[in-house]
């Protein structure tokens, strides 16, 4: 069973600033949906990023920020949340993020939507008895 963790002060925080990147850098309701994404070191350093939409896949919003994080010196982080364009709200992680979460980041507390406006798991519990690759 999933611990499921309520959201801190912190947490709001974190999703708001997802929220901001996302508003002021949609590509709008043209059928492209745009996400935003924020992180938190452990130092308490926030850094965002906005996923590059492409026919091939092109990266999810949370895996840009972090490697934003990472550009910037930030190899311990505490949490990590996106946020849907058009007022989506918050938005689990799809298979590919939970994995590169689990193998980079297994303690990381990612985000979730949930009825009551959102709540936090480990990486861990998003991919139990998962494949863990090392380099």
């Amino acid at each position: 069973m999933i611990d499921l963790q309520p959201l801190t002060d912190d947490d709001r925080e974190l999703i708001e600033l997802a929220r901001r990147t996302v508003d002021a850098n949609t590509d709008g309701p043209d059928g492209v949906y745009t996400m935003g994404a924020a992180v938190r070191g452990v130092d308490g350093r926030t850094y965002a990023g906005i996923n590059l939409y492409h026919f091939t896949g092109g990266p999810c919003a949370e895996l840009v920020a972090l490697g934003r994080a990472r550009a910037e010196g930030a190899r311990e982080l505490t949490t990590i949340v996106a946020v849907g364009n058009e007022g989506r709200g918050i938005q689990a992680p799809c298979g590919r993020d939970r994995q590169i979460l689990l193998d980079y980041y297994p303690t990381i507390r990612v985000i979730l939507p949930t009825a009551d406006g959102g709540g936090a798991v480990l990486a861990t519990d998003l991919l139990p008895e998962s494949y863990r690759w090392t380099a």
